[in-house]
């Protein structure tokens, strides 16, 4: 008999992990558990009669490094290469990105023209920043903040603009209590090489690339800089659950787990109507497990929970509470998704979007201009503009008050007042969606990486047969979260086949 493996979580981390179990040379018996009556997690499209596309989570993923071409190379083999919808090097999508400040729009520098003399928001040149990094010493301290990185590397005006901006535009979060070592974690490391920032990013690490594909070359040589899918993101996820059906993996939604226990032998119980959890075995812990579920009980060898942190805390037994704390110390924030589609309009400006600084406005951190790097996805209304306001994240509490109870009518008011002030777009949308993703995006916060090596710590001397995946801990981009589930199924293996 081969060992069962539980996966908790259908987003698109625990479709990863069944996947790379499913293609291992010795599968073990793979089952998916999610609560929902969908997979997909924050990968969530709207596909419209007319075929126009609405993104509510992830709208692109980036090809760069061997995360990226292992996603391609995972696009390759579920046959969706025809469905790629990239984004060249010389799109306007690639090129232009703004940031809005002092009430105006103003793009990013690019070019050696732009480094070389002031271009607003930035009262000097960007190349004394870059002068800055190359001067200053290397820190010393094993974390920093974001803010305070920066600051010391590039100065205070590239901190408190666009690496704020960038913060929230990738986080929703503040970058001053955000991790650079976690958040940013090339930059970290490359201070650490070679003293600056720059020379560290100019000269390598020597990281070694991923999965080799057509695809993957393709992006290299044309300089994709993102790309999405025809019927949106949340085709990969769906693409995925036909390819693990066929594999006989056997997906159960509608299967929230309550509690998490150890049967007698040592294997992970769920049992009905219960929470996940452990009864109190001597330590260390065997290494064999069982689960159970509301309608009834599953054994399983090993369990992959991609749940997020706090979700796993929650069912997680007293015995377990050491690494329960842990868990609760990875807050996640929400963000308010508000789509919209004009007809009969046209944007002052074209490109992938515009970033804000909290210093400007807290609530809205940015709008996505959609429909200029995929207007396949406008469908017949081919010329319409398509955008994504995004609201909250970190500021939402003090912004929208509790993010589940808000009025959507609220966020759309705020989000059309957004588009009227900053892109001149007066006329009522023809569409609009209004999403409210609870705790969406996780928060590296100061010692996270603390954190999160407490947490391996607890596992490994329990010996727990629990993987933990996800963008809790190391990453929260769809690469990231496929490349989770790829290592850990890879360590998994090695003592399960």
């Amino acid at each position: 008999m081969p060992p069962t493996v539980a996966v908790v979580g259908g987003g698109i981390s625990g479709l990863a992990a069944c996947y790379y179990l499913a293609r291992s040379p010795n599968p073990p018996k793979v089952l998916l558990l999610e609560a929902s009556a969908r997979l997909g997690g924050w990968l969530q499209s709207t596909r419209t009669a007319e075929g126009t596309v609405f993104e509510h989570g992830p709208r692109g993923i980036r090809p760069g490094g061997a995360v990226g071409a292992d996603t391609l190379h995972m696009v390759s083999q579920l046959g969706l290469e025809g469905d790629i919808l990239p984004v060249p090097g010389d799109h306007l999508a690639s090129r232009n990105r703004f940031l809005y400040t002092g009430g105006a729009l103003h793009k990013l520098p690019s070019g050696l023209g732009g480094l070389l003399q002031p271009v607003p928001p930035f009262s000097r040149a960007l190349i004394w920043s870059g002068l800055q990094d190359l001067l200053a010493p290397a820190g010393t301290e094993p974390d920093e903040s974001v803010h305070s990185f920066a600051q010391r590397r590039f100065g205070r005006e590239v901190a408190d603009i666009a690496v704020d901006s960038l913060c929230r535009g990738v986080f929703a979060g503040d970058c001053r209590a955000l991790s650079v070592r976690c958040c940013f974690p090339a930059l970290f490391q490359a201070e650490r090489r070679r003293r600056s920032v720059l020379l560290g990013l100019a000269l390598g690490s020597g990281e070694q690339r991923g999965a080799e594909s057509e695809l993957s070359r393709r992006a290299r040589s044309e300089r994709w800089s993102q790309w999405s899918l025809r019927g949106g993101m949340e085709s990969l996820a769906q693409a995925l659950g036909t390819f693990l059906r066929q594999s006989g993996v056997e997906l159960r939604c509608q299967a929230p787990l309550r509690r998490l226990q150890r049967h007698r032998d040592g294997r992970w119980q769920c049992p009905q109507d219960a929470r996940l959890s452990f009864p109190v075995p001597p330590p260390p812990l065997l290494s064999f497990p069982q689960l159970a579920l509301p309608d009834g009980t599953i054994t399983a060898d090993h369990v992959v929970s991609a749940l997020p942190a706090a979700a796993l805390a929650e069912v997680l037994p007293p015995e377990a509470e050491q690494l329960a704390q842990e868990l609760r110390r990875i807050p996640a924030v929400p963000v308010a998704v508000v789509n919209l589609q004009y007809q009969g309009v046209t944007l002052p400006v074209t490109g992938f979007g515009h970033l804000v600084p909290s210093s400007e406005d807290a609530s809205l951190l940015g709008i996505v201009y959609d429909s200029v790097a995929f207007p396949q996805h406008n469908g017949t209304a081919a010329s319409s503009v398509r955008l994504t306001v995004m609201l909250g994240g970190a500021w939402f509490q003090q912004s929208f008050g509790d993010p589940a109870s808000v009025a959507p009518a609220l966020l759309l008011q705020r989000a059309q007042a957004a588009v009227r002030e900053q892109l001149g777009l007066e006329p009522a949308p023809t569409h609009s969606i209004v999403r409210v993703q609870q705790a969406c995006i996780p928060q590296y916060t100061l010692g996270h990486w603390r954190r999160t090596e407490r947490i391996r710590q607890f596992l490994a001397e329990q010996q727990l047969p629990l993987s933990l995946i996800g963008a809790s801990y190391a990453g929260v981009s769809v690469n990231d979260c496929i490349a989770s589930a790829k290592a850990a199924v890879g360590q998994l293996l090695g003592g399960l086949c």
